[in-house]
């Protein structure tokens, strides 16, 4: 049945490809992946094989693969993807030997890709359960570990009927999860190999932040001149949602500055944005070629890709996005700074969300109503506004350290 699933899965992707951009960049790239394992593999090398979904997981295993990049040189890193959006971004990434598509999770491509590949380990990141690598795996005696995993009763392996699903999880070599729950849980079902370790993010966000770019234009835009910051909100992946919330909001405070990295940056969703605007504002790209530009002007939009993580560092607070929609991202990149972290209301399914909460180093906002009740909270009440960033800080930096606990584990 599962496999069936999984061939329907693919006929669907190929019969939507001519019409559908990230279905067809999957098929023409699972297309590719044994001519650049035929190309790439070293057949005298052994590979440790890193999988992720997308760019989130490819973030969590980051650290991972660079620690035994740098630790470990007898060991080549085979990276895969299984969307689009992860490969496209990170297909040249230069922590990895070799990169590709992963194929889809039929017997016949399981076995095609396993002996071109041919990996010493493998490694599944946080949500990546595939019934036939997972089984194949096993029967090759190739040890394989998930790392930075989750898990609840809700899901598909603990219900009465999941058991030809749970039956993954005892493939498993090792499993490294988040927390004591997952663990307690699994343990349930007799599934005792494991090991609480803790998120990689945290180590990620923290790395990130060591190496963290400066970007003078935002510097110049927070200082305005003078010796002392001002009040500036970051909106990081901003989708429309937000928008109508924290913009009104910003257009009624004019001791508060704004930067939005909106999600999107098409000219569409630009537009819009601006049209939102009651105060001055200028576009990145336009300071970028034009400084004088920066002149008068109340709020800066992000208008490219890759800077959101080095631009936290100069907000007074964080408004983190996709928290009226599928579900808000990275609040961690944020929080390592030390500045209080606000999102909307679905973010249940994110621990780190919920410990943020839980500390005082995070808030849920579920309208216009309550966000502008905390953000009066927070900029007038000065001794809540730091508080509430050191709780964040000091969130992120009693967390790291899980990609030490795993590799201990492993013992390459």
């Amino acid at each position: 049945m599962y496999s069936l699933a999984i061939h329907f899965y693919a006929f669907i992707i190929a019969l939507i490809s001519p019409f559908h951009k990230k279905a067809r960049m999957m098929r023409l790239g699972q297309w590719k992946t044994n001519s650049i394992l035929r190309e790439k593999i070293d057949r005298n090398a052994k590979y440790i094989w890193f999988h992720a979904s997308s760019l989130g997981e490819f973030e969590q295993g980051r650290p991972m693969m660079e620690k035994i990049r740098a630790e470990h040189p007898e060991y080549k890193i085979l990276l895969t993807f299984f969307s689009p959006s992860g490969y496209e971004v990170r297909k040249n990434y230069n922590g990895a030997d070799v990169i590709c598509y992963l194929p889809f999770d039929t017997p016949f491509r399981v076995k095609k890709f396993l002996n071109l590949a041919n990996p010493a380990i493998a490694v599944f990141i946080k949500y990546e359960f595939w019934g036939n690598y997972l089984h194949e795996l096993k029967n090759r005696n190739i040890p394989v570990y998930i790392i930075s995993s989750i898990f609840r009763r809700d899901q598909l392996f603990f219900q009465w009927f999941g058991y030809p699903y749970r039956k993954m999880l005892y493939c498993f070599t090792h499993l490294f999860v988040q927390d004591d729950r997952s663990a307690a849980l699994l343990n349930e079902f007799g599934i005792t190999n494991v090991t609480v370790a803790g998120d990689t993010r945290f180590d990620r966000v923290l790395d990130v932040r060591k190496q963290a770019r400066e970007l003078p234009h935002v510097e110049q835009f927070v200082y305005e001149g003078g010796e002392e910051k001002k009040q500036t909100l970051i909106a990081g992946s901003s989708w429309p949602q937000d928008e109508e919330i924290l913009i009104p909001y910003f257009n009624e405070y004019p001791e508060m500055k704004l930067i939005i990295a909106p999600h999107e940056i098409h000219r569409e969703h630009l537009m819009y944005i601006e049209s939102l605007l009651k105060r001055p504002s200028v576009r990145l790209s336009e300071v970028i070629q034009d400084g004088s530009l920066l002149e008068g002007k109340d709020c800066l939009i992000v208008d490219s890709f890759g800077l959101l993580s080095s631009i936290y560092r100069y907000g007074t607070i964080a408004y983190i996005g996709g928290g009226f929609g599928a579900g808000i991202h990275n609040t961690l990149e944020a929080a390592v700074y030390g500045i209080p972290i606000l999102f909307g209301p679905r973010y249940h399914k994110f621990k780190e969300a919920k410990d943020l909460i839980a500390v005082g180093g995070g808030f849920s906002v579920s309208d216009w109503q309550t966000f502008c009740e905390k953000m009066d909270e927070l900029l007038i009440y000065r001794e809540v506004l730091e508080a509430s960033g050191s709780s964040a800080g000091h969130f992120v930096s009693d967390h790291v350290g899980a990609t030490d606990k795993i590799l201990k584990e492993i013992k390459l």
